[in-house]
């Protein structure tokens, strides 16, 4: 669950994914600009922890990213990974925070859809059994389904990411129906994930526009955004997309911490908003001398 802050209102973490600033680096070549530097950008600017995700063509984020990553951030590591052996050894020897396990595909341009958490079987459990004994919490990326909640509960993960793409998708079309709906497929997993004893994630595609709807739903643990915040950053700089991204995601945890009081109100006895009548005893002892 969402970690409280002193004045109770529950706390949605924001993963900073920075594999586009390894992207524009690598379009030329050279160190510049360095994802570690953005990492510690983002941190700055309110960011819980850093996402990258090492692929196996290594497109944007390299080996020597994570090694520097791991070794200098201050905040939790969360390595998204194919469920490959090359994989299991890379993060068992650096030992992120988390590592989320993603469907991957060379010729895709980005992730496409959720983990196909029952086809893969004994191996996907071997390889969350053995991240999970060397310390590493294990998420999966998966579709808002129940059918794969279930299925990734089965397989002892410990996280659940819900893949927004499509919401943001038809929020872009402009189709409002289609955003209704989905706002509610994805809430309607969240509730279930939670209830069956997994941290509840979500991301991919969420923009300022989107992640409000998201970010109020009160099983969500941790937003994971990345290309958004990186494009935002051309305009403003990473700093103020992040912190931006950081600001309506509170405010939309407000108004959760606001429904969960007015509902414990609601739900109080009728005596328990009474003032006690004072005793005879009471009324003496308050008496002016």
């Amino acid at each position: 669950m969402p970690t409280k802050k002193k004045n109770g209102t529950p706390h949605l973490r924001l993963g900073v994914n920075i594999d586009h600033v390894a992207t524009i680096r690598n379009a030329r070549g050279g160190r510049h600009p360095d994802p570690l530097r953005a990492a510690h950008l983002a941190v700055a600017a309110g960011a819980d922890g850093i996402t990258a995700h090492l692929r196996e063509d290594r497109r944007h984020i390299s080996d020597e990213d994570i090694t520097r990553l791991k070794q200098e951030l201050t905040r939790p590591l969360n390595l998204e990974m194919a469920a490959t052996d090359e994989m299991l050894a890379i993060a068992t020897r650096h030992i992120p925070n988390a590592c989320c396990l993603v469907p991957e595909r060379r010729e895709e341009r980005t992730t496409e859809g959720g983990l196909d958490v029952n086809g893969g079987g004994e191996r996907l459990r071997r390889i969350i059994a053995e991240l999970k004994a060397a310390g590493i919490r294990v998420s999966l990326f998966v579709e808002p389904d129940p059918a794969v909640i279930e299925a990734s509960a089965a397989a002892e993960a410990d996280i659940v990411e819900l893949h927004t793409g499509r919401y943001c998708d038809l929020a872009l079309a402009g189709d409002a129906i289609g955003v209704a709906r989905e706002v509610g497929r994805i809430a309607k997993a969240a509730t279930l994930a939670h209830s069956a004893g997994l941290e509840v994630h979500a991301g991919h595609g969420l923009t300022y526009n989107t992640v409000t709807a998201v970010a109020r739903m009160p099983e969500m643990a941790e937003l994971n955004i990345g290309h958004f915040l990186v494009g935002e950053a051309i305009f403003g700089g990473l700093n103020q997309s992040v912190a931006h991204m950081r600001r309506l995601m509170d405010e939309a945890r407000a108004v959760v911490g606001r429904h969960e009081t007015a509902g414990r109100a609601a739900s109080a006895p009728a005596d328990a908003n009474r003032t006690p009548a004072r005793t005879g005893a009471a009324r003496q002892h308050s008496k002016t001398p």
